[in-house]
Formats: C-alpha cells, structure tokens, sequence
C-alpha cells in the first residue's frame, strides 16, 4: 500500500480520495457512539460537510466518461446532494427513524458501496491499496 498514486493524482481527486476516507471513519464512529448527544450533533454536522465535499468535488472527476463527461456514479453524487440536507432536516423535525435510515443509507451505499467501485483495476485508489 502506498499513498504515491493519490497524492500525485490530480485535483480534486486527492481532496475527494481524503474528505470519503474522514467520512467513512467518522460515519462509522457515529453509528457506533451514543445518538442525540452534542459529540454526535457536531460530528454529524462534519460529516454532513465531508459528504457534500465529496459529492460536489466527484464532478470534477471525468476520468470514465460515459454520459459527456459524466458517468452513472455521478447519478449518486445528485442523490448525496438532495438526501444530505433531507437528513439533517429530519433530525431538527426530531424525525429520527427517518434521520436513521437516510444516513445509514448514505453510509451504506454513498461510502462504502461507491468506494468498492474505487478499487477496480486502473481506478486511483487501486494503486494505493494493491499497488501498480
């Protein structure tokens, strides 16, 4: 394993590779930490943040270009962008099953589902993780 390839991958995809990486490590520690706590606010609050980074700097990555300069998976950047805000808005209507189930949700399938696609041959984080 060796961060050389992310590193000296272009803008954004260092940014994107890094802010999915926070994300999956800080979801996993708010599905695992007490609920309804000020630590858990905050870090939702983050992570939210580290999701609409990710989402929004995925359009600036072109490199499977399969609709213009777009690909499916940028289908799932557009659902992180209207479900991220729809989240957050559940928890301040103390919708909490709602809450739940879009963030485990994102968790699930924005983080975890997508990354998997990140480790295919020729793919950046491919390198990182199992080498040239």
């Amino acid at each position: 394993m060796s961060l050389g390839p992310l590193l000296s991958a272009p803008p954004p995809i260092p940014w994107h590779a890094f802010a999915a990486l926070a994300a999956l490590a800080m979801g996993g520690a708010q599905l695992a930490l007490p609920k309804g706590t000020t630590r858990h606010r905050v870090m939702g609050y983050a992570w939210a943040a580290l999701m609409l980074v990710i989402a929004i700097s995925s359009f600036w990555i072109q490199q499977i270009r399969l609709i213009g300069p777009f690909s499916p998976i940028h289908i799932l950047s557009i659902i992180v962008l209207i479900t991220v805000p729809l989240a957050v808005w559940h928890a301040h209507r103390h919708r909490v099953a709602k809450h739940r189930r879009v963030m485990i949700s994102l968790y699930v399938f924005a983080l975890i589902g997508a990354g998997v696609f990140t480790l295919l041959p020729g793919r950046v984080m491919h390198a990182v993780v199992f080498g040239q």
